[in-house]
């Protein structure tokens, strides 16, 4: 198991996206499935996190349904020093997700630079600065704005590029866009950015899905 180029003393990669994302959202609910989905692991392997988590109180379990439902525990005495860390080190992938969402003209959204090389396991220091790629028509004064909103809530720089659809699908010319492919890239799943209630047809899933 890769351990985390991010956060070193956290056993994984997936121990720390799977915190990130629950400690980042205080009081929401996902199910293991839309975890899996989300980290872009399998649903054993998020299951296996989730029980060594839930036994070390960080996290809380419930059923409902088919569905195990897990939360950040906040009531625990490490929650406002693990939050910090969290978003120092894996809060960019759900603060940048959270905040793009909502903004008109996003087709899709990329981080990449030294922050993806960390998530991806390649070695060096821990980024001092978060770089997005925007795909899509989306205002640049939006985008100005949330760069500020993304740095209040992570205490670093962000920096958000802008890039045509057709730029982006046509043949290799832009050399920027070039040296951004070859790179390692973090997609933003941006179709769901939370989840405080599962919806009807995750309750009605096939038996077992989240055992």
């Amino acid at each position: 198991m890769r351990t985390s180029r991010l956060l070193p003393l956290l056993r994984s990669q997936t121990q720390g996206s799977l915190l990130a994302q629950l400690y980042l959202h205080p009081g929401s609910e996902y199910s293991l499935t839309d975890l899996a989905r989300s980290i872009g692991v399998s649903v054993k392997t998020i299951h296996h996190e989730a029980d060594r988590l839930t036994e070390a109180g960080l996290i809380t379990s419930r059923r409902l349904g088919n569905l195990r439902l897990v939360a950040a525990d906040t009531s625990h005495r490490l929650t406002r020093p693990l939050t910090d860390l969290l978003i120092a080190t894996y809060g960019p992938l759900p603060v940048m997700t959270e905040l793009l969402a909502g903004v008109e003209g996003v087709d899709e959204a990329f981080i990449y630079g030294s922050w993806a090389a960390r998530h991806a396991g390649e070695p060096g220091p821990v980024p001092a600065d978060l770089d997005v790629l925007v795909i899509g028509t989306a205002d640049l004064d939006d985008l100005d704005t949330l760069e500020r909103q993304a740095r209040d809530r992570l205490g670093f720089d962000v920096h958000i590029h802008r890039t045509s659809r057709e730029a982006w699908d046509g043949p290799a010319g832009d050399p920027f866009l070039s040296h951004v492919r070859d790179r390692p890239l973090i997609q933003l799943d941006l179709s769901r950015s939370s989840n405080t209630e599962p919806t009807p047809d995750e309750v009605n899933t096939s038996p077992g899905e989240d055992e």
